[in-house]
């Protein structure tokens, strides 16, 4: 069984999710969430019968810290739980150090309220991955892919059993039944191409549901990762636009994105409860800063 644990992020429901695969040796949890939604990990798992002392592995789409902050706080409670990342990511769950400068630059004064704690994961806990591998974990098996575009350090996973295909944030962000699947694009390491590619990869699963962190498993996934997938090009096309346009200051040119974002959520959003919960997952300007900073490193 795959369940969804809604993390009751900062007392709001319906925007980040871990998800609880069940096995026969065990559980297993993929992307935990930050350590200020632990309690809500803990109430989500006790819901479904489980403990984190119980969870056999974490597997972590990638180590930003809305997926993966809390890693090293449940190691410290159940030290037997190994954690599964990409190897350019392992060095981080280890010594989040530079993690944790590069995410202060990005969040700034709102990086304790927002993620707690990030504790560093023992190097003994960490199994590194490229991509391509077939786990076996509590019973399951579970391929692995590489999927880069939204971090250069981002993977996906696919649960054997069930047909379930955990996308991360490469799989983009759909919070509710509207197909509306729209793309986080903060920085550093936005790469169009890549994504794009990385897309394609998750087609040729040809998985019976997706798994999104933000938020949770939808059906349709092939009308899902083209919706997505015309949503990348859109919002790339449009901060290309933007920068290449009459001169603006960033500010002004970031105001014109946002709205252009906003008008497309209301194109198919009911209610303005279900535009902030698209903005509680990932905010509009981070959005920006992730596509700019793409756009002008290719422009040299």
């Amino acid at each position: 069984m795959v369940h969804t644990l809604d993390l009751d992020f900062l007392g709001r429901t319906g925007v980040i999710a871990s998800a609880l695969l069940d096995g026969p040796g065990g559980a297993v949890v993929v992307d935990p969430g930050p350590t200020t939604s632990l309690d809500g990990l803990r109430a989500a798992l006790a819901a479904h019968g489980r403990t984190l002392e119980e969870v056999r592995a974490l597997l972590l789409t990638h180590i930003h810290l809305d997926h993966a902050g809390a890693t090293g706080s449940i190691v410290r409670i159940n030290p037997r739980i190994e954690v599964f990342v990409h190897e350019r990511g392992a060095a981080h769950v280890i010594d989040p150090g530079k993690l944790l400068q590069s995410a202060q630059r990005l969040y700034g004064e709102d990086m304790q309220r927002l993620w707690g704690e990030i504790a560093p994961v023992p190097a003994g806990n960490v199994r590194a991955l490229r991509g391509g591998e077939v786990l076996s974990v509590a019973g399951r098996q579970v391929q692995v892919a590489y999927t880069p575009g939204h971090a250069s350090h981002h993977v996906s996973y696919l649960d054997t059993a069930t047909g379930m295909a955990f996308a991360g944030d490469v799989g983009g962000i759909r919070i509710g039944a509207p197909l509306l699947v729209i793309p986080p694009t903060p920085p550093p390491d936005i790469d169009l191409e890549a994504w794009d590619a990385s897309l394609d990869l998750l087609r040729a699963w040809r998985p019976d549901r997706l798994f999104v962190t933000h938020f949770g498993s939808h059906d349709q996934p092939i009308d899902h990762l083209a919706d997505l997938q015309v949503r990348l090009r859109a919002t790339g096309a449009v901060v290309r636009s933007l920068l290449a346009g009459p001169a603006a200051d960033d500010r002004e040119r970031e105001a014109r994105f946002a709205d252009w974002v906003r008008d497309s959520f209301r194109e198919r959003l009911a209610d303005e409860e279900s535009v902030r919960r698209y903005e509680a997952a990932v905010p509009v300007a981070h959005c920006w800063q992730g596509l700019a900073r793409y756009w002008r490193k290719r422009a040299g």
